[in-house]
C-alpha cells in the first residue's frame, strides 16, 4: 500500500518520509554498519512485528552475508502508549554467546522496553550488543539507551507505516505519516 492509498484519508495528519527517504536512509546505514562490523561476525536481530520492514530493507542493502533472528516483546497492548511492563512474546533460536548482535528497531520512543530488551540480550554472554533503529523519539525518552544507528529523530507523535501500526493496522504503508488524534482518542 503505497501513499496514494491514503490521499485525503481522514486517518492520516501528514506524510513524514517517502519510501525513497526511508530506503535511501536505511542504505546508508548499512553502509555505516558494513565498515564497522567489516570483518566480524554479525546477527541482526528484528523486534517483531514492526521490524519487518525495516530489517528487511537493512539486510537487502547490506553486501555481506549475516544471520538473522527474531524476538517478539510486547509494552503496548491495542494502546498508543508503552505500558512499561514487557512480556517475552518469542524469544530467539539463536544462541548469542560470543555473536556481535545487532537489535533492529523500527521505532524508539520511551526507552523503556529496549533498555529492558538491552539487559537481558547481554546477560546471554554476546560480544557486542548495539542498536539500530529507523526512528526514535527524543522527546518522549524516558531511559536513557545508546542508539547506534538512527535512521531519523521525530517528534512526539503517533506514527503509522513502515511496519509501525494502530491496532494492526498501517503497517504496510510504505511511507511513515502521523495518525489522526481522532482515530485513537
Amino acid at each position: 500500500m503505497d501513499q496514494t492509498h491514503v490521499e485525503g484519508d481522514l486517518d492520516l495528519d501528514q506524510t513524514l518520509y517517502t519510501e525513497e527517504q526511508i530506503v535511501g536512509r536505511l542504505q546508508e546505514m548499512a553502509a555505516e554498519i558494513q565498515q564497522d562490523y567489516e570483518g566480524k561476525d554479525l546477527l541482526l536481530v528484528g523486534v517483531l512485528k514492526g521490524a519487518v520492514m525495516v530489517m528487511a530493507d537493512l539486510a537487502r542493502s547490506l553486501d555481506r552475508h549475516v544471520e538473522m533472528d527474531w524476538m517478539a516483546v510486547s509494552s503496548y497492548g491495542s494502546g498508543t502508549k508503552s505500558s512499561g511492563v514487557v512480556r517475552i512474546l518469542k524469544d530467539l533460536d539463536t544462541d548469542l554467546n560470543g555473536r556481535h548482535v545487532l537489535i533492529v528497531e523500527d521505532i524508539i520512543d520511551t526507552g523503556l522496553t529496549l533498555s529492558w530488551l538491552i539487559t537481558n540480550l547481554r546477560s546471554r554472554g554476546p560480544a557486542s550488543v548495539e542498536i539500530a533503529t529507523l526512528l526514535r523519539k527524543p522527546e518522549a525518552q524516558q531511559m536513557e539507551v545508546e542508539v547506534k544507528y538512527v535512521g531519523f529523530d521525530i517528534p512526539n507523535a503517533f506514527v503509522v507505516g513502515y511496519g509501525l501500526d494502530y491496532n494492526e493496522h498501517y503497517r504496510n504503508l510504505r511511507c511513515i505519516g502521523t495518525l489522526s488524534p481522532h482515530v485513537y482518542s
